[in-house]
């Protein structure tokens, strides 16, 4: 299978075409950034798609992150997905980016439990919680950063994602602290890996926001219809 990998959820635009033949990534690019996702993104895709020397027809799947994280960036990069999934008669899958900073960890040992959080900021956090064998114990949701703390809290704790450290910042005193590994965003190799794992729906990815947005029309300045 080749796959095309798409993240522009957090704070990276990146894209990677993995080969599981050859269980390699054969090409792959990925830049820090904060916003401009949408004019940096098609541009680094053809980069990629020309390093690995591959036309979209050659691929058999497109992955993409689809949340939580950015509401803008989530747009562009499911968008981008989308329109190479259907311009190109290709199966599209959409991946939890909690799911995507959680694999390595979960891949090197799925012994012990594990929480991925992404600072959803106004001291909350977006998490998952995993189990022994990669299971997941607490389904994606937003929450205060204590209730992250409490979910995590065990002798052998290991947070991850780009909430990790402001989880730990609440750690208890006294308490064992936990293992942290601070991204700002996932490995857009794992997420290739994860795109060629899963499951193929009808459905075309679409993004997972699990709040509202911050910035909210207002009433009072709206027209009144006529």
């Amino acid at each position: 299978m080749r796959l095309l990998a798409i993240d522009t959820a957090l704070a990276a635009c990146a894209a990677a075409v993995l080969d599981t033949e050859q269980g390699v990534v054969i090409a792959g690019e990925s830049v820090a950034m904060e916003r401009g996702h949408a004019e940096a993104l098609m541009p680094l895709i053809a980069r990629v798609m020309a390093q690995a020397n591959l036309p979209f027809a050659a691929l058999d799947r497109i992955a993409v992150t689809v949340g939580p994280g950015s509401f803008t960036g989530l747009r562009v990069g499911v968008a981008a997905a989308r329109g190479i999934a259907l311009a190109a008669s290709k199966p599209a899958v959409g991946l939890s980016t909690l799911s995507a900073f959680a694999a390595p960890h979960i891949a090197a040992d799925a012994s012990e439990p594990l929480v991925a959080a992404i600072d959803a900021r106004h001291r909350h956090v977006y998490m998952q919680v995993f189990g022994p064998g990669g299971r997941t114990l607490v389904q994606p949701r937003i929450a205060p950063v204590e209730d992250a703390v409490s979910a995590a809290l065990s002798p052998r704790a290991r947070l991850v994602g780009s909430g990790a450290q402001l989880v730990a910042a609440a750690w208890p005193i006294g308490e064992r602290p936990p293992a942290v590994d601070q991204k700002p965003a996932p490995d857009i190799a794992w997420v290739a890996r994860l795109g060629a794992a899963a499951t193929l729906s009808q459905a075309l990815p679409k993004p997972l926001y699990l709040r509202a947005p911050d910035a909210q029309p207002q009433d009072a300045a709206s027209l009144p219809r006529r």
